[in-house]
Formats: structure tokens, sequence, C-alpha cells
């Protein structure tokens, strides 16, 4: 039979074009998701990566096939196809690879209400349907020649960018200077519309859409992918600096003295604003951020939740906790009101509406959060980055609580006491991932030594 499994991950699809997504592959993929929904309608949008127009005009054929009308958004956030399929009560499918390189593709795919699919809730069935249905098509790749069903064009732009905005007390921002980032990606279309009529001066960098991404990688976790949005905070005195990722999903922040400010903090950040608006509720992290983060969460009275790394597996959590919010380190944040789904740019008018509440700069309230040191995340390429993982778990368990206390909610974390790490295979990427976090930066890179030199030993025994 033939396999998908080189681009079916934990909770979206992703691989290069057109060696592993093709347009034969995409329409068995599209009629596969429509069997899994069953109609009556489904919507779909894109990024701007070159490949995105064939390759969703392919996987709108396979939906059409199957009886079930295609609501095409055209180009779009990936935030903007989820708020459209809460706001349209739809099952959606957005097309993009987020921050991986040009010749990267992909989708990830909700139910009606922005409800997650990932292994665990039909991706697994999704990629059974879509190999049987390959295997029967043959070398045509397509399905028989028959009629298919209806697609409409339509833009949820302007209601995407209103309900973003009701998030906050427009009434109570103030004028601050914005710098945003947007990477050449989706950022260059949704960030201008949210921020149409508040009172910010905002100024892009490199918002023509271009997914060859020509001055940048659009992966802002990296510091190295900030270097130009920190220079110009500085250069124009911004108070504040956005960096989005390719489908603008993901924030991270540049206060105004050019510091980036980790997802973990940003977290921290937004969870004491929603705790503030809706006390006593339960608040989601996941298992890599910062002490930080469930320290503030109790300091406000909330209730902390941790949880594995990923959006599919959080907006489960959400709905079964009806938590107010979550937040990864990797630069996603949660939001109940926002169909339990991600948006980083909801997170980023919070964080400028405390500003403007404080009428304090944006280092001045991260004071009280900055407790602990952080490597970052680590990718390292091993062959086998899941069999790295599970020797060092044994050799923790082996060694009897000497080598710390671990959990495997996600991969292996292990608490040192006054310092952790955590290690997992990629969900989407063949990396092994690590994180350490500390008292202070010595401790910190001195910890990251020691894990490495084991992963290392381990790996070559």
């Amino acid at each position: 039979m033939t396999s998908l499994a080189d681009v079916f991950k934990a909770y979206d699809i992703r691989g290069t074009v057109p060696d592993q997504l093709d347009a034969r592959r995409l329409r068995a993929i599209g009629a596969a998701f429509a069997r899994f929904v069953g109609g009556p309608r489904l919507l779909v949008a894109r990024d701007m990566r070159p490949s995105g127009v064939e390759l969703s005009r392919a996987f709108a054929e396979g939906v059409r096939s199957e009886g079930v009308a295609v609501v095409d958004l055209g180009l779009g956030s990936t935030d903007l196809l989820y708020f459209a399929a809460g706001d349209l009560d739809a099952p959606g499918a957005m097309f993009t690879a987020s921050h991986n390189p040009a010749q990267y593709n992909g989708l990830k795919l909700c139910l009606s209400g922005a409800r997650p699919v990932g292994r665990d809730t039909g991706l697994g069935e999704i990629q059974a349907t879509a190999e049987r249905l390959l295997d029967e098509w043959g070398e045509h790749g397509a399905p028989p020649a028959g009629p298919l069903a209806p697609v409409e064009e339509r833009s949820v732009l302007d209601r995407y960018a209103a309900h973003v905005r009701s998030f906050v007390d427009a009434g109570a921002l103030r004028p601050l200077k914005v710098v945003a980032d947007t990477a050449n990606g989706m950022g260059g279309l949704v960030v201008p519309a949210v921020f149409e009529g508040l009172p910010f001066d905002v100024e892009l960098l490199y918002p023509e859409l271009d997914g060859t991404f020509p001055n940048h990688p659009a992966d802002p976790i990296q510091p190295e992918n900030q270097a130009a949005l920190k220079q110009a905070v500085v250069e124009r005195g911004a108070d504040v600096g956005l960096a989005f990722d390719g489908d603008a999903d993901r924030v991270f922040l540049v206060d105004e003295r050019a510091e980036g400010v980790s997802g973990s903090l940003t977290t921290a950040l937004v969870a004491a604003s929603m705790l503030t608006k809706h006390p006593g509720s339960t608040v989601l992290y996941n298992c890599i951020c910062s002490r930080v983060v469930p320290e503030v969460i109790a300091e406000h009275g909330g209730v902390g939740v941790r949880t594995r790394v990923g959006h599919s597996f959080i907006k489960q959590v959400m709905a079964e906790t009806g938590a107010v919010f979550g937040g990864e380190h990797s630069g996603h944040y949660y939001f109940r009101e926002n169909f339990r789904a991600d948006s980083g740019i909801i997170a980023a008018l919070v964080v400028l509406e405390l500003m403007s509440v404080a009428d304090a700069p944006l280092s001045k309230l991260l004071e009280p959060y900055r407790r602990y040191v952080a490597s970052g995340e680590i990718n390292t390429e091993v062959p086998d980055p899941a069999g790295a993982v599970e020797a060092m778990a044994a050799e923790v368990e082996a060694a009897g609580g000497a080598l710390g206390t671990a959990d495997r909610l996600d991969g292996l974390t292990v608490d040192r006491g006054d310092w952790w790490y955590n290690l997992r295979p990629s969900n989407t990427e063949p990396f092994l991932r690590l994180n350490v976090e500390a008292p202070d930066e010595a401790s910190c890179a001195r910890h990251v030594e020691e894990v490495q030199a084991a992963v290392s030993r381990l790996v070559s025994a």
C-alpha cells in the first residue's frame, strides 16, 4: 500500500514539494478529509508559498469529488482559518508549512468550531483513507470522472480583524510605536487589517508576501531571525517589536531595549492579564515552559495545568478543562473566546493593552517575571531521536533518583532541583530538541553541556 507516513505528523501534514507532497497526494488527502468530515462544506485557505496555489486546488478537487462544497478563503493566516472554522461553523484546511523553508508545504486541519485534528483525533484515519484512495486511483492519480460539488470564494479578513480587536478595550489603548517583522509571511496581510483604527504607529518590516523568504527565515524563535527587528526597534525608538512566523499564528516580542522576550515570559504576562479579567480560571502551559509560568498562574489565583507540546493536544485539554488561556514556549497562545485556537496577534494586542494601562515600558512589566535563565530550544540531528530519549530515560531511571526525577508527559522531563531539562523528538523535523532552565547564565550553560555530553555518549554507544 502507498505510504504517507513521511508527511503525516503528530498534529499536521508537512513535507517537501514535489517529492513528498504533490497534486496527486493532495487530491487523495482532500477526498479523505471530505469523507472524514462528511460535509456539507469545507473551508480552504493558504499562505504565500508558491506551491500553495496548485496544492490547494488539487486538495479542493478531491474534496469536491466527494460531494462536499469548498469555500475558498484565499490567502490568510492560520489563525484566520481557525477563526473562520469557528465563525462559519465548518471544518477547514490551512495550507502552510509555518516556519519551514520555501521547499516545504503542508496542511493544518480542523473540524467545525476550530476543533483540532491530530494523530489521535482523525489524522490517522485520514492517512489510511488517503493511502487506500491512492492505490485505487493508480497512476492516473485522480478519482473517476464525475460531477464536482461547487466552490465559492469568500473573504473573512474584516470579520477576523474585528474579532481580534474585541479582545482588548480600544478606549484604554494609548499611542505606542510598534515595529512588526512579518518576514514576507502572512503577517503582511493580517497585521495591517487588525491594527487599522487603533492608536498605534505601526511600521512593517518585509511586508511583501513572498514564500521564498528572501530576507530571512520566517522562524522567529531563532534569535538570529530577530536581528533586523531588534535593530529597527532601537533606530525607530519603538516601544515594542513583534516578530511573526510564516503563517502568522506565532509571535515573539522584543522590548524597547531590543531584548527578546521568550514565549514563556509572554505566556506569563498574558496569563496574568487573563486571570485579572477571569479570576480563578484555569490556564494551560506546556511542559517546556519556564517555571515562572505556573508560579505566576498560582500567584494570580489561577489553576495551572501542564500539557504536552502541540496545538491539537492543548486545544483538547482546553475543551476538557474550560481553560481561559494557554501558552507555549514556542510562541503559540490559545484563547477560549477564540474557539480555543491559537493567535499570536491576539496575544500581542493583550500585551499592548497591558502596556497602555500600566503606562510602563515592556521591560518594566517583565521585571518580576525574569526569574530564571533558559537555554532556548537546541536542536540536534541524531540518527534516532526517539531512541536517544529512551536511552536517556533508562539511564535516569536506573540511577534511582541520583540523576533527578523524571516524567514522560512529552519526551523526557527531568527535575534536578534548582534546574531542569526536557528532551523530546521533534514532531515536524528529524531533530532531538533540548530545553534547559537554570537559575543563572553560567549554570544554564554548564548544564546544557552536561546533558549534551550524556546524549552524545548514549547515541554513540
